[in-house]
């Protein structure tokens, strides 16, 4: 399988620069791991599943975690395109990340 094309969405430019410069390195390779196929673990790939918790509603997006450094990866998948649109890259912190995807995707 061919790798998907990554995506930036608005904003990820900005969570990428506030990044610490040692984790950075880690969140691309992560990204372009990930881009080697990026569908739901159900389905044979890389990516976790969101859905709707605690009233965030982030059905048809999926995660990748970094353990380690705590940071997530939020992405949605344009199948017919091959594209990997990032959404949000952030700390765990409490639910934080997952509120702003929320916002940054306008539901």
């Amino acid at each position: 399988m061919s790798n998907w094309r990554i995506l930036y969405g608005r904003g990820v430019a900005e969570d990428i620069a506030a990044l610490d410069g040692s984790i950075r390195p880690q969140v691309f390779s992560a990204m372009r791991k990930v881009s080697q196929n990026p569908l739901p673990r159900r389905e044979g790939g890389y990516g976790t599943e969101l859905g709707n918790r605690n009233g965030i509603d982030l059905t048809g997006c999926l995660k990748i975690k970094l353990k380690k450094p705590g940071i997530r990866v939020i992405y949605t998948l344009d199948r017919s395109e091959q594209d990997m649109t990032i959404i949000i890259i952030g700390l765990r912190a409490d639910l934080a990340v997952y509120k702003n995807a929320f916002q940054r995707l306008g539901r």
